[in-house]
Order: structure tokens, then C-alpha cells, then sequence
């Protein structure tokens, strides 16, 4: 029995340490197949040609932190959605992540259906 408590302990701590992990970004990655349930307030695309688009608007990389703010002020649950080309360089996507990260807005990062 008491092994039993040494286990429900165990697994409490490691519950607790991992829950409110402030290093990671809060995601919500759509299934491939079906639609997407979430609603965005606002989306940017990122080209391979790495142009960028607020709400298929043409933009370049600093104006897009302050347009998000401007736009997602309305909108109690702000939810960005990220759309990137397959050969777009992840460190241009993770910038897009940092600027919603760093106002709590939601990201959802589009993905194709297979």
C-alpha cells in the first residue's frame, strides 16, 4: 500500500511541474481532415517568397505587430491563424508565434488536408 502512495505522489509532482509551463506556446494545431472548429479573428500569411499578409492584405514583417494589436483589440478570445508555405523557414514562423505569444493571443496554424 504504501508503494501505492509513493506512486500517486510521484505522478502529482510531475502533474504540477509540467501543467503551467510558461516556456511553451499556446497552440491549437487543426486536424488534417475536416474543418476547423475555432474561429480566428485575424490571419497572416507568410509566402515562400517570405512576403507576408495580414488578412490578405500585403504587409511587411514590422508593420505586422502593430496591425495585430490595432485589429484584435475588439475581440475578447483574440485567436490569430498562422498560414505558412512548405518551404518558408520555421524561424519566420516562430517570429509571427512570439508576437501573438507576447499579446495571449491564440494561435492556430493552418494546415493542408491530406
Amino acid at each position: 500500500m504504501a508503494s501505492m502512495t509513493d506512486i500517486v505522489f510521484l505522478l502529482l509532482i510531475f502533474f504540477m511541474l509540467t501543467a503551467n509551463s510558461p516556456n511553451a506556446l499556446d497552440l491549437l494545431l487543426p486536424k488534417a481532415k475536416g474543418k476547423s472548429t475555432n474561429v480566428q479573428n485575424v490571419s497572416v500569411t507568410i509566402k515562400n517568397d517570405l512576403t507576408y499578409y495580414v488578412n490578405d492584405k500585403p504587409t511587411v514583417l514590422d508593420q505586422i505587430e502593430p496591425q495585430l494589436q490595432e485589429l484584435m483589440e475588439q475581440h475578447d478570445d483574440p485567436t490569430l491563424m498562422l498560414k505558412a508555405e512548405g518551404q518558408v523557414p520555421h524561424e519566420k514562423v516562430v517570429e509571427i508565434m512570439e508576437m501573438a505569444n507576447n499579446h495571449k493571443y491564440r494561435v492556430i496554424l493552418a494546415v493542408r488536408p491530406r
